[in-house]
């Protein structure tokens, strides 16, 4: 078995950042160990879409936004998942 090298300690993440681009992991790390694991907290991955609203509901949904004081497409997104919810 092949003799694995010590990962360093790193003052700062952008140290580390620059370790790594640098060095193969192979040499530090066995990865015939290495489990599969999921981050089900992560915020998931988003998609762009196209969707065609008329004119006077968009105006009306950034005037609401912006009384909220948030981006309109977020407000929009929350509309959607609200409507998702309530129809499960």
């Amino acid at each position: 078995m092949k003799q694995l090298k010590i990962i360093p300690k790193f003052k700062s993440e952008k140290d580390e950042r620059e370790f790594w681009l640098k060095n193969s992991s192979v040499n530090y790390v066995d990865w015939s160990k290495a489990v599969s694991v999921r981050f089900t907290n992560l915020k998931p991955s988003t998609k762009s879409i196209s969707i065609r609203l008329p004119e006077i509901m968009l105006d009306k949904i950034r005037i609401i936004a912006n009384k909220m004081d948030v981006p309109y497409q977020s407000l929009i997104k929350k509309y959607i998942d609200y409507g998702i919810r309530s129809a499960v």
